[in-house]
Parts: C-alpha cells; sequence; structure tokens
C-alpha cells in the first residue's frame, strides 16, 4: 500500500511538473521567513493584477521570550501585511526577476505582562528578486522591507522593561518558497 501511495504522489508531481514548463506564473501560495520585528513566519499569497503587477497578502507570526531577573515575559505577535510588486526582467535568464513596491502591515501583540499587548501599524518600501523555476512550479523570492511604524504597540512608559520597540526596522529581510499556478 506504501508503494501504491507513493507511485501516486510522484504520478501527480510529475503530472504538476509537466504542465509548468514555462518560467511566468499568475499565482502562488506558500510561506516565508523573515527577520521582521511583527513575524517571523507567514503564510504567503501573491497574485499578478496586471503583466508587471502583482499583490503579496502575508498572515504571520513572531513568539518572543525575554528574562529578566525574576520576570520571564512572552508574548507573540499576529501579523498582516499586503504589498504591491512591479516587477522586471533580468535578461537573458528566464524566469528572473527584480521589483520594487510598497506594502502596509498590521499587527497585534498578545501577552500576560500588558506593556508587551497592543496594535501596531507600520508601512514600508520593498524590493526583491523572485525566481520562477522552468520546469517545476515552484516560485522563490527574496526581499528588503524595512518598515516604519506609524503606531506603537508597547508601553514605552516603563523603564523596567525593555520593550524592543523602534520606530523604524530597518532588518526586515525576507526569504518566500511558493507554489505557483496559472
Amino acid at each position: 500500500m506504501k508503494r501504491f501511495s507513493l507511485s501516486i504522489l510522484c504520478l501527480c508531481i510529475f503530472m504538476v511538473a509537466a504542465r509548468a514548463q514555462d518560467s511566468e506564473y499568475k499565482s502562488a501560495i506558500g510561506g516565508r521567513l523573515s527577520t521582521g520585528y511583527y513575524e517571523l513566519l507567514s503564510a504567503s499569497y501573491k497574485t499578478f493584477i496586471t503583466e508587471k503587477g502583482a499583490i503579496e497578502l502575508d498572515l504571520g507570526f513572531r513568539p518572543r521570550t525575554y528574562n529578566y531577573p525574576g520576570d520571564k515575559i512572552n508574548w507573540v505577535t499576529l501579523a498582516f501585511s499586503a504589498a504591491y510588486q512591479h516587477h522586471f526582467p533580468i535578461q537573458p535568464v528566464p524566469g528572473l526577476q527584480w521589483y520594487i513596491g510598497g506594502g502596509l502591515t498590521a499587527y497585534n501583540s498578545f501577552s500576560d505582562d500588558d506593556h508587551y499587548t497592543g496594535f501596531g501599524l507600520g508601512i514600508f518600501p520593498t524590493g526583491g528578486i523572485d525566481y520562477k523555476f522552468g520546469n517545476i512550479p515552484l516560485n522563490l523570492s527574496a526581499d528588503f522591507r524595512p518598515t516604519f511604524s506609524l503606531v506603537d504597540p508597547y508601553d514605552s512608559d516603563d523603564p523596567y522593561h525593555y520593550n524592543g520597540y523602534n520606530s523604524f526596522n530597518g532588518g526586515n529581510v525576507g526569504v518566500s518558497v511558493r507554489y505557483t499556478f496559472r
């Protein structure tokens, strides 16, 4: 039974790969791993709305723990971001593109400590590189999203608690892997 199931799975993968011989795609769904302040791991969906313009939507989370003398603080941030990306081909490699754009992120932190609970909102420019394999339905991308916070989610008045909040996060780099379809 295991061999039969494995054979069916291999056949399905082969059939999908055979249909995806070109280096263009309409939409893609997968995951994004990020160094962002508000998200670490996200579900990612990208769809082209014009020949060169795409919308990327990410829903993710980031758990955190801080240890202080006699105090351990755990919290998690749930984030949603939306970005517009305008693509430019990189010749002579089919399927390779670079893009620029911008977006908005909204996030909420949850914790037992009120200093680490709250809603945040930010905007970001974005730039990156996108590659669609020609022989399999797979898309890889890497991007840079320096984020400017518009709304502070954490209590910065308490000197005891380090909240890690900064109105600018310049270290937001991400990598996405997505399954493509037309």
